[in-house]
């Protein structure tokens, strides 16, 4: 039996395709179309999950898609009722979209089906609809390691729910407690987003990356007018200082004068001001997070949680949540924003309505490493390389590793696509930039000179399994980069009074352990744990350099610029290459050095993509 999962039409649209439960693709549009968080429907993304099952649309059993518009539609109606008459532009804005498309939603999704799949079945009764929540913990709960976990989800809003909390066993899911809209905390993360001058559902990861340089003092006066937080985690916000009920922003003239000022300006200079604000609402995030996942122990008795919704993808939250030893054990979606949403709709009705029996994976999960999206053979990567007028030499594995690896201990940034395309936001090893975590220049350089962002963002580690608690607090799998952990002790630099007094991002610039292009200021690592089952070539890769340097650790940050999605084909890749100063390129078999290449085939990068 086949089931597409769908998600679109609100941001990061995608679609995940199941046959007996097992995940046999998954894939966010935005990979396809070049266009970051599209919300269109994802008529590539479904096109290649089909095309990887070697299957046509008849095949399919039931397509479900992870929400249930008249929900959201109540949802957004009531709200504007009970604002009146306050939000009628807002108000006048959307209705006319949701009226004309999206209440009737099944006939939209009917129809995009039927462009891709040419008229060729009936649609009527096979489509089926999840609610958000649901998909959420579905998405966290089945594919887990574990036969029973609490599960909590968090995040903006889905049709009425921005946080559940529920209980899995065996194929049973079910919801115990919700906190309903306008009640967010992700929309509160949100909130200081926009004021703190970055995109709201895009710039989350910033406040949570720029908090370390500040410090929490505005956590009383969040605490005193926006949330009230309780003992079991549940909270209030106030909508005196919020305007996303009813407006055309996050927050309003209130906020503004209790923060001093209106929102920063996009692209203006980050300030003292800004890095405390996000010091501060990453506080009350971790101190929401805590209390909810103590509730949610005492009334479930359970020793593992398994996480979703965007909330989750705070993975310093996740980090002192570990810490706290609340839970035994920690599971959490690597696609755990809407994207994911598209696997829980379709495991939902694989184990929740059809009520097939679930089985523990013999794998730390049913997720495959994330590894869901489309691979290249060398044929096509040869074609697409001479269409390119590319120059380039191919190598066995054996070569290309110990290649690649004497390039990385000599500082080279390298390009590496190889295998298939990650699930989620995070590139895992299959579409990386990597380089050398000892290199004191290497973070400067891959953010200023090839990502082309802000000289603040961190990158994170990949390193072997078997090495991690050799490097990092951390002794258990972290394989889709979801947790922060802390470099050892012995691995670090205390810092100078002099060094101490710098200003803010200044501090960047000073190294501060052993492996200083992934070491945040505050000595912390968003670690990816590589395991030799699910990667072997970037095990392997890794395990080589690790001979040449005695550092079983390289800096993996995503392929791509700032605002562009990360790449899928070979000629993202090389496009990205010729865009930016990446020194050497590897897709497949391939390699390519930037100093043999046609300078003529170099690419405008700095401008080419709406900055996030």
């Amino acid at each position: 039996m086949y089931i597409l999962g769908i998600s679109a039409f609100y941001h990061d649209s995608a679609s995940c395709l199941i046959s007996n439960g097992k995940i046999i693709a998954a894939a966010q549009e935005e990979r396809f179309t070049r266009k970051k968080h599209d919300s269109g429907f994802p008529k590539n993304s479904i096109s290649y999950c089909l095309d990887e099952a070697n299957i046509d649309p008849k095949k399919l059993d039931y397509i479900v898609f992870y929400e249930k518009p008249f929900l959201k539609f109540e949802r957004l109606l009531e709200t504007y009722l009970a604002f009146a008459p306050k939000g009628f532009k807002s108000f006048s804005a959307s209705m006319p979209i949701w009226i004309k498309e999206k209440l009737f939603q099944k006939v939209m999704l009917i129809n995009s089906l039927k462009e891709i799949f040419k008229n060729e079945i009936e649609l009527e009764d096979k489509i089926l609809f999840s609610e958000h929540h649901l998909s959420h913990a579905a998405s966290a709960f089945y594919p887990s390691p574990f036969e029973s976990a609490a599960v909590l989800t968090m995040d903006g809003v889905g049709e009425w729910t921005t946080t559940s909390l529920a209980l899995g066993r065996g194929s049973e899911l079910e919801v115990l407690k919700e906190i309903h809209f306008p009640h967010s905390l992700g929309l509160l993360y949100s909130a200081f987003t926009y004021y703190t001058g970055f995109r709201v559902n895009s710039g989350e990861y910033k406040i949570m990356g720029l908090a370390p340089y500040g410090k929490p003092v505005y956590v009383d006066a969040i605490k005193n007018n926006l949330i009230q937080i309780n003992d079991d985690g549940s909270f209030n916000l106030n909508m005196h200082y919020f305007d996303y009920c009813t407006g055309l922003t996050m927050t309003n003239k209130n906020f503004n004068k209790l923060f001093g000022g209106p929102p920063r300006k996009p692209e203006s200079e980050i300030t003292q001001k800004e890095m405390d604000l996000t010091a501060s609402i990453q506080a009350i995030a971790e101190e929401v997070v805590l209390k909810l996942a103590k509730d949610i122990q005492k009334n479930t008795n359970e020793k593992n949680l398994c996480l979703a919704g965007g909330v989750a993808l705070n993975c310093v939250a996740n980090g002192i949540l570990l810490k706290e030893k609340i839970f035994e054990n920690i599971w959490i979606q690597p696609a755990a924003g809407d994207a994911g949403g598209s696997l829980g709709a379709a495991l939902t009705i694989w184990y929740k309505m059809l009520k097939n029996t679930r089985e523990l994976p013999a794998n730390p999960s049913k997720m495959n490493g994330a590894y869901l999206g489309p691979s290249y053979q060398n044929e096509e990567v040869k074609l697409l390389l001479d269409s390119c007028g590319a120059t380039y030499h191919q190598y066995d594995k054996k070569e290309l590793i110990e290649l690649v690896a004497q390039q990385l201990s000599q500082e080279k940034a390298v390009g590496w696509m190889r295998g298939r395309m990650e699930f989620g936001p995070r590139a895992l090893g299959n579409r990386s930039i990597i380089g050398d975590p000892r290199s004191p220049k290497m973070q400067k350089q891959l953010n200023l000179k090839v990502k082309y962002r802000e000289s603040f963002r961190p990158f994170a580690p990949s390193v072997l399994r078997e090495h991690v608690s050799n490097w990092f607090d951390l002794d258990i799998d972290s394989p889709y980069m979801l947790l922060v952990a802390n470099v050892l002790k012995e691995k670090c630099y205390e810092m100078s009074e002099e060094d101490n007094s710098l200003f803010g991002i200044e501090k960047l610039n000073i190294p501060r352990s052993d492996i200083p292009a992934i070491t945040h200021i505050d000595y912390s690592a968003r670690v990816q744990t590589v395991h030799s089952e699910t990667n072997p070539t970037y095990h392997s890769l890794i395990n080589k350099f690790y001979e040449i340097t005695g550092c079983p650790v390289l800096v993996n940050t995503s392929f791509n610029v700032r605002g562009e999605p990360i790449v899928c084909s070979p000629e993202d890749a090389f496009k990205c290459f010729m865009g930016t100063e990446l020194d050497l390129l590897v897709i497949e078999d391939f390699v390519l050095l930037k100093n043999e290449q046609n300078q003529n085939l170099k690419e405008d990068y700095k401008d080419k993509y709406k900055l996030d």
